[in-house]
This record gives structure tokens, C-alpha cells and sequence, in this order.
């Protein structure tokens, strides 16, 4: 399910968002409400992506105090040959904080 920005700012149960690097320079952001992830969209209903982590982590700080992880998939198995048998998952989450963005930042 998708949530508009203007919508995540009515709800007060956020859990936490987790950024998602797609590619090189891609990024997604999701919200976790109630232990349920949604795909952000911003205000026109399109999902909300930027070029780079800071662009990202600038769209989500209004939402203030809320802890924010970056995902990343490795295509590594893959690349070897290990396709679909290999066990366990390669996906990475690396905690980006809590706290709003600095100023010098903004």
C-alpha cells in the first residue's frame, strides 16, 4: 500500500522509515506504521525517490524523531551463479539515526 506524505503527517504511530538504495543513485523511502511497511509517495501520488541518501533523509526529517535505516539488496549471489537455492537473504540494513538532520545540513 502507498501513503502520501500529506498523509504520514496525520499518524502518530510511525515505527520507523527505511530508505532503500535501488540503484547506484536511486533511492526509495518507506514507512513503517504498526509493524506494516508502505511505499512513500509524495503529494501527486507518485513514489517518492531522490538521487542521493541526504536528498532523502532532507524529505523525511519533518516528521522529526524518528528512527531511519538505509536497505541495501546485494546482487552478489547472483552475479556468482547462486541463484534462487542459495539460503538466507542479502539484504542489509544499516541504522541512520533518530535525529533531525543539522542545520548546516538543511
Amino acid at each position: 500500500m502507498k501513503l502520501r506524505l500529506k498523509e504520514i503527517r496525520h499518524k502518530s504511530n510511525i515505527d520507523r522509515f527505511v530508505i532503500e538504495s535501488v540503484d547506484l543513485s536511486l533511492y526509495i523511502a518507506f514507512v513503517q506504521i504498526n509493524g506494516e511497511e508502505h511505499l512513500i509517495a509524495d503529494n501527486t501520488g507518485k513514489p517518492l525517490k531522490t538521487s542521493n541518501l541526504l536528498s532523502m533523509q532532507r524529505q523525511i526529517k519533518q516528521f522529526g524523531k524518528v528512527e531511519a535505516v538505509l536497505r541495501q539488496r546485494s546482487a552478489y549471489d547472483e552475479m556468482v551463479g547462486k541463484g534462487a537455492s542459495s539460503s538466507g537473504d542479502n539484504t542489509m540494513e544499516l541504522p541512520l539515526g533518530d535525529q533531525p538532520l543539522p542545520e548546516w545540513l538543511n
